[in-house]
């Protein structure tokens, strides 16, 4: 029998599952839990020893002489403490050593409770990675821990050797072994330096050849990537390939990058059926929330992403596979290995996302950014600032000469506009720049410098307020949290632009968008930058794109 503590269940699986099978386990109370589960495994040889000094040097010694990742357990306190000189040790001579450590829960360290001490992180930047384990309460928890696990074993043997750290907080009551198996865990794999000629890259392509629904997600990525043409049809038609505006041209084909609506507007059968059994993902961040909610909910068999880092980007909660390989080379790698029969899932997802319209809506932000897009001359550049503008503008399709750009490292509105303006300094392009109010006045200092020129045009979406707020559920019950929620303001970009040598415009309505739009968007240079403020309704605004989407739950 073993433990009943779940974060406990998935450490003892996970050592088994990436073969780790030499084990030091140190006495005490905290992780009597650990080391009955793990004594009660046949796949591990333990060995007690009692002091933690020597016992690290003990376990240092049982991974030199096999080469392989060797764990050590200890309780809590300064017993970890005493784990500190070999932890050292490893480092520097370079030994898989898996750390783990039974704690207190957080709620009770540094209350004057026994063999307590701050231990996540203790070891600094002698370990390679170092981990903090939830207790298990739900199954995001669950996923959580498991990824965790996965993270620092691996990370013990990537890109060289050294010790890493799991510690494991353990609640009262500790001593119930009542769990009869161990469970299934979620084992990631990482593959290094593959080339055509590894057994373990024939043994990707025959899983690859197995599945008939593979799709591609392809996230942010701040360049032009343009394949081969003997790479092109040969990727192109085996594979879904999904990619939003952020993705630039890095897809061998046309993507599709309408999938936010169609998902939305799917039926739960249609969901099932689209779904798929692979799914492979390269790039950076992914903005829709509905492709995300979509595959966390329908998970494939199997997820690999592609990464020249390796690292573990689980942003689907089901990731299987990392390759630490360039995506590009591994992709034409690839293209002549693939089985040559037809397949028919990557034009089901075409057909069905070509029934989805564009927004065709009155005068509001999204119809302002449509217009706009659709009148970008050619080549140019288009800056998105985040929340509401990137979302709307996901809506129209952009042609593949007008650059895409957007700060999606963690999505914040501060710096949109100064990213944009430093880029367009550096540019012989037309930049157009699409921000929200309280983006623009947030960084409005962006244009308090005198590095950029004529080729900034700025269309400002003012509608008073954080419109992106004002859909949150029960806003409109509740007149005053708004006040502070939303930032109503009554603030135009008039004078600052004007005062920053911009030619400014204003639109109020769709009579006036029309002419402004023209000039806004013209190709021919002009001697001055532009600035177009245009005013929309926030609540119209909202329930204007709530009428879109509804439209489309009923499409079916």
């Amino acid at each position: 029998m073993y433990s009943n503590k779940k974060n406990i269940l998935q450490l003892a699986a996970l050592l088994r599952a990436h073969g780790v099978r030499k084990i030091v386990l140190c006495p005490g109370s905290r992780n009597a839990a650990i080391v009955h589960t793990l004594v009660n495994m046949e796949d591990f040889n333990c060995y007690p020893v009692t002091d933690e000094r020597s016992a690290g040097f003990f376990a240092i010694g049982l991974s030199l002489q096999g080469g392989v990742p060797v764990a050590i357990c200890c309780t809590s306190g300064s017993a970890l403490l005493n784990l500190h000189p070999a932890v050292a040790e490893a480092f520097y001579q370079q030994v898989p050593l898996i750390v783990i450590s039974a704690d207190r829960p957080a709620a009770w360290i540094g209350q004057m409770d026994g063999q307590t001490l701050p231990q996540p992180g203790v070891f600094g930047s002698l370990v390679r990675a170092s981990v903090n384990l939830p207790e298990i309460q739900t199954e995001e928890d669950e996923w959580f821990c498991n990824r965790l696990i996965n993270e620092a074993i691996l990370e013990a043997t990537h890109h060289g050797r050294g010790p890493v750290h799991i510690n494991v907080p353990v609640s009262e009551p500790i001593y119930r072994f009542t769990a009869k198996v161990l469970p299934e865990v979620r084992v990631i794999t990482r593959y290094q330096g593959l080339s055509v000629y590894d057994r373990d890259y024939k043994e990707l392509i025959e899983r690859l050849n197995k599945y008939n629904k593979r799709m591609v997600v392809v996230g942010q990525m701040n360049l032009i990537y343009l394949f081969e043409k003997k790479y092109v049809k040969p990727l192109y038609k085996h594979f879904a390939w999904l990619a939003e505006h952020l993705g630039n041209q890095t897809v061998p084909g046309i993507p599709i990058k309408n999938f936010d609506a169609a998902i939305y507007s799917m039926t739960s059968e249609r969901q099932n059926e689209l779904s798929p059994e692979i799914l492979i993902t390269y790039g950076g961040h992914v903005v829709s929330k509905q492709l995300k909610k979509y595959l966390r909910n329908h998970p494939p068999r199997e997820h690999w992403h592609i990464a020249a880092d390796g690292k573990i980007a689980d942003l689907y909660g089901c990731l299987t596979t990392v390759i630490e390989m360039d995506p590009f080379e591994f992709l034409e790698k690839i293209a002549f290995l693939l089985e040559n029969r037809p397949i028919s899932y990557p034009l089901m997802w075409e057909n069905y996302c070509k029934t989805i319209p564009e927004p065709e809506l009155p005068y509001s932000e999204i119809s302002v950014i449509g217009e706009l897009i659709r009148s970008l001359p050619s080549p140019s550049a288009l800056h998105l600032a985040n929340s509401s503008t990137v979302r709307y503008a996901q809506l129209f399709a952009i042609s593949p000469d007008v650059e895409i750009c957007c700060n999606r490292g963690v999505n914040g509105i501060e710096g949109s506009l100064s990213t944009a303006i430093g880029y367009a300094t550096a540019s012989e392009r037309l930049n157009f720049i699409v921000i929200g109010d309280l983006s623009f006045f947030y960084d409005m200092n962006a244009l308090w410098n005198k590095n950029y020129g004529a080729n900034v045009r700025i269309l400002l979406l003012n509608n008073e307020g954080g419109e992106i707020f004002h859909t949150l559920p029960g806003m409109d019950e509740s007149a005053r949290s708004r006040e502070f929620i939303i930032a109503e303001h009554h603030t135009t970009a008039k004078g600052w632009a004007e005062e920053r040598g911009f030619i400014y415009m204003k639109v109020t309505g769709e009579d006036k968008l029309e002419e402004a739009m023209t000039q806004f968007a013209a190709s021919e240079a002009l001697p001055k930058p532009i600035l177009m403020e245009v005013f929309t309704d926030k609540e119209k605004d909202t329930v204007l794109l709530k009428e879109y989407y509804h439209g489309l739950k009923n499409k079916e």
